[in-house]
């Protein structure tokens, strides 16, 4: 077998990786693999770093001869402070540890314990734990070779993640107090480097101590993220800085390489950028719940109306302190926000969420639809029902040009940002969306909490001194500014039913009916052929009409609906009531994992465009795109795919992300063309309005 492919084998079906480790740290045990008969089959063996013997090469080996490559090479121990299998007393009991650095002035004495044992980080923790204290050690690092994580054994019941292991001349001290920025935020973004999500990291912390901590989970954990995000903004010349840097010294393909990304960006001279604040830095826990709770307070103000002005972290000192400890390292601003909205699909009361039948849009659908109707400056878009907001923040995106970074967008594109807008009736989820909203849009956003389908009682918010009803002054301070924005934008004064939008683009609830005939009366397709009032529609049916009503004549919409709508014979006078309003311009059927592991509904993406005398004229009889996704970029648990490098490690983008795996469009090149790349030449030839070069 060719020593380029053993060490894959060898891994194969284990739960052991080596994305933690360099192309060349790799290579370098490649290398020196040979192999052996044993009971008459060649087997592979490597000399072990430490043992000084001849040691079957099994997946747990292979981590543990590169891990203690690394102590030596990177971290300056010598090989005698370095043993495997060392032996821990438990009682009448003994186990062994995996690898143990020993002491600088006791021999005997455990400094660093190593646990490569259990391929999950539960289990490994637990062990790693009992041997922790056990031998006293202080220090103690659990890997698998794809995740790793650091931790300082503050007393037998809290484990504090730390950044790193202290190198051979440093102490504890050195890394809890290290001066730490952006700069090494990115290079130490535990996502990046383990090829982990923040969902999993929570789940950790929950574990820990969030489950037990007799708190509201999802607030705690939305104002741990809420803080963190403005720590990283507050850095926002420093990454202005860095891109320079990096645009100096590395071409895209470059850039597209962390190892190269990282090896680069540790020559820059960092000493004047801002020190990052939400870290643990050895100080008290009283001491660290004070600083936290400053940067928090600093955060509502920058970013208003998404907490109350007198809210505060209810978690415990020791509770926050591991907490922000476990988040300290993970970079939050990414290019597709997808980072942090599978944790908030997670955290936003799952079950509450799934009763509604409305779930996170995946951002690969989202960029997609977004692709295919080609937002251009100058043009309103809205989604009616919202969620956290991934259509208004990646139409943000198209508009200005710029991602989700801690960058300030310039003046001249904030007039766009203000004519992108999200309304939700759940008041989690808009709190979520005015987060990503206010930060993509600098401080602004037209985000609001409002009952899309009940357009009438939008006034028990607003108020109308005409028919003498209070305006509700908690919302108003909150959305006031937003909704005027939104009436400017209605088609006659005074009525909330239609508007003047360009673009739609949405996911509504699709599980439910509507039974209330004060609301079904507003609609259209709340009767029948013959005029008969229904006693219930389904909610997705509703809010096609809605959002019909919502964009003007020659406007376009994209709006994920069941499969069903578009086969069942039941809902021919749906079709044709949307034939009626506007051209029909593309049906793309999404895979049936796409919204798992909440639903295996199989869905549709519906592209309309209202009839209009120039931009879309009224005809009988037009070509329409049809495609379907065959590679969904979920497996059947509903967990994402991600793209695989050559030695099978997961790959990361330019922007130091993973990429889904799929078919809908082509990731900025790193997929091949998909979907929306053959939408768009066909829109060209078909000469649709909004793909003409003007």
């Amino acid at each position: 077998m060719a020593q380029l492919d053993i060490i894959q084998t060898i891994l194969k079906d284990s739960n052991y990786h080596l994305a933690l480790f360099s192309t060349n740290e790799i290579f370098a045990l490649r290398k020196n693999v040979f192999y052996k008969i044993t009971r008459g089959k060649e087997t592979p063996f490597i000399k072990c770093i430490i043992r000084d013997k001849d040691i079957q090469l099994k997946p747990e080996e292979i981590v543990r001869q590169i891990y203690a490559s690394r102590l030596i090479a990177q971290y300056g121990y010598p090989k005698k402070r370095i043993k495997f299998e060392y032996s821990v007393t438990f009682g009448k009991e003994k186990k062994s540890a995996d690898i143990v650095i020993l002491d600088k002035d006791r021999h005997d004495t455990a400094f660093i314990i190593i646990e490569l044992k259990k391929p999950k980080l539960t289990d490994g923790k637990n062990q790693l734990r009992s041997y922790c204290n056990a031998t006293g050690a202080p220090i103690g690092v659990w890997t698998n070779g794809e995740n790793i994580s650091h931790y300082h054994r503050k007393d037998p019941n809290y484990f504090e993640e730390i950044t790193d292991i202290p190198k051979e001349k440093q102490t504890l001290k050195d890394i809890l107090t290290e001066r730490f920025t952006l700069k090494d935020l990115i290079i130490k973004d535990k996502i990046a480097n383990e090829r982990t999500s923040l969902k999993n990291i929570i789940l950790e912390m929950e574990d820990e101590v969030l489950a037990n901590a007799g708190v509201d989970v999802f607030e705690e954990v939305f104002k741990l993220i809420f803080t963190k995000l403005y720590d990283e903004y507050q850095s926002r010349k420093d990454k202005a800085n860095i891109e320079f840097y990096l645009d100096q010294n590395l071409n895209e393909n470059e850039r597209s390489d962390y190892e190269i990304l990282k090896d680069t960006l540790i020559k820059l001279n960092d000493k004047k950028f801002r020190v990052m604040e939400f870290r643990n830095t050895g100080q008290t826990e009283t001491e660290l719940k004070n600083k936290i709770q400053d940067l928090f307070d600093r955060a509502k103000e920058q970013w208003s109306g998404v907490f109350p002005d007198g809210s505060v972290f209810e978690l415990s000192d020791s509770h926050l302190s591991v907490c922000v400890s476990s988040l300290q390292d993970v970079k939050l601003f990414n290019s597709n926000l997808l980072v942090v909205d599978e944790a908030f699909e997670y955290l936003v009361n799952k079950s509450a969420k799934g009763e509604k039948g409305q779930y996170f849009t995946p951002r690969h659908v989202i960029d997609m639809c977004v692709q295919m109707l080609n937002p251009k400056r100058g043009e309103y878009m809205v989604d009616t029902a919202s969620g956290s907001c991934g259509f208004p923040v990646h139409t943000i995106f198209k508009l200005t040009g710029h991602l989700f970074t801690n960058i300030e967008i310039p003046d001249e594109d904030k007039q766009h940002v203000l004519k992108v807008f999200g309304i939700d009736f759940d008041e989690k989820t808009v709190r979520v969306a005015r987060t990503l909203n206010l930060i993509a849009g600098d401080g602004e956003t037209n985000v609001l909490h409002l009952n899309t389908l009940d357009f009438e009682r939008w006034v028990d918010k607003t108020g109308n001194n005409q028919k003498n009803i209070k305006a509700d002054t908690k919302w108003t301070k909150t959305y006031g500014k937003g909704f005027e924005r939104l009436e400017a934008l209605r088609v006659e004064k005074g009525e909330n039913k239609q508007f003047n939008f360009d673009i739609l683009m949405a996911n509504p609830p699709f599980a439910g009916d509507i039974k209330e005939n004060r609301i079904l009366h507003k609609y259209e397709l709340g009767f029948k052929a013959n005029g008969k009032a229904q006693s219930k529609v389904g909610r997705d049916i509703l809010f096609i009409e809605r959002n019909l009503d919502f964009i003007k004549s020659g406007g376009r919409m994209a709006i994920v609906l069941p499969q069903g709508r578009f086969n069942n014979t039941s809902d021919k006078h749906i079709r044709e009531f949307i034939a009626q309003h506007g051209r029909i311009l593309a049906v793309v059927g999404l895979h049936g994992n796409t919204f798992k592991p909440h639903t295996g509904t199989k869905t549709s993406v519906l592209f309309v465009q209202k009839w209009h005398e120039e931009l879309c004229p009224k005809v009988e009889d037009y070509p329409i795109f049809f495609a379907v996704s065959e590679k969904g970029g979920k497996d059947n648990s509903g967990s994402y795919v991600y793209v695989k490098n050559a030695n099978g490690t997961d790959k990361l983008d330019k922007n130091q992300h993973l990429i889904v795996d799929h078919d809908l469009h082509n990731h900025g090149g790193e997929l091949d063309d998909g979907i929306a790349e053959a939408f768009i030449e066909w829109a060209k030839t078909e000469t649709l309005s909004f793909w003409m070069d003007k």
